[in-house]
């Protein structure tokens, strides 16, 4: 399963997100520092769930890199989220 596929699983399971789109933009990094060969090393999210309703960016964005953290710490280098509620 790809990385893209992972995380839009995770973020489907733990938001259950009105809307969801993962992009992956390894392409545009390719060369730099953090970026895998192989691809699939950064990442854009847009998602809009009634989960964030009640919270900051801020607590909204750690919730994110909590559900994402396997990911986070061994495959993806950057996360770029856009983050709404509903």
């Amino acid at each position: 399963m790809s990385i893209k596929d992972q995380i839009e699983n995770l973020l489907n399971d733990a938001f259950s997100p009105k809307f969801l789109e993962v992009r992956d933009v390894s392409e545009a990094h390719y060369g730099h520092s953090g970026a895998r060969p192989e691809g699939e090393s950064h990442f854009e999210v847009d998602i809009i769930s009634d989960a964030f309703a009640a919270k900051t960016r801020i607590q909204s964005h750690r919730s994110i890199n909590r559900v994402l953290k396997p990911l986070l710490d061994k495959k993806v280098h950057a996360l770029a989220l856009s983050v709404k509620s509903n």
